[in-house]
């Protein structure tokens, strides 16, 4: 059987968080300027909730996606030329 796949954009976890606060130090920036650049790369104007993202997987795991075979799921929030 094939396997789905989830692609993932930019989710809001504290990974991120900490990038952002790496990323605003090493550019002499606050980590509000960063996290705010990146959300206005996303159409959605915001990141993604780790929620989302286990909702979705949780969905495809379940028996109702049981049809849903060999696709390419994106969690982006619109950036991707492909999903429009």
């Amino acid at each position: 059987m094939p396997i789905n796949q989830l692609l993932p954009g930019y989710f809001l976890t504290e990974r991120s968080n900490e990038g952002f606060r790496v990323n605003a130090e090493k550019n002499g920036l606050l980590g509000d300027e960063i996290s705010h650049s990146m959300t206005q790369r996303v159409p959605a104007k915001r990141l993604g909730e780790p929620e989302e993202f286990g909702q979705t997987c949780a969905f495809l795991c379940s028996k109702f996606a049981g049809y849903i075979t060999g696709q390419n799921i994106l969690i982006d929030g619109g950036p991707h030329k492909s999903a429009f």
